[in-house]
């Protein structure tokens, strides 16, 4: 209806193992989410994203908004770097 597809990696169960249309979906997943999930594993890895840091929603919807764009501007600048290198 909305043109939503299923973006939800499969993985071996005990009695059911993977099948290659399964594994093949996965690598082509795989491809789009790093993208979207570094972010969330470098913001519980240094920043501790896993905890929320105030007690309303509001600031906490803050909070990680303001940890985002610090994010991208710090990873703009990394890219930036490194086309001055090679240039």
């Amino acid at each position: 209806m909305n043109d939503f597809k299923d973006g939800i990696m499969r993985k071996n169960e005990k009695n059911a193992k993977l099948t290659e249309y399964e594994i093949e979906g996965n690598k082509k997943i795989s491809k789009v989410r790093y993208i979207v999930e570094q972010y969330f594993g470098l913001s519980h890895l240094h920043d501790k994203g896993q905890r929320a840091r105030f007690t309303t929603i509001a600031k906490n919807h803050i909070d990680i908004w303001f940890r985002q764009v610090a994010f991208n501007i710090q990873r703009g600048f990394k890219v930036l770097q490194k086309q001055k290198a090679t240039a």
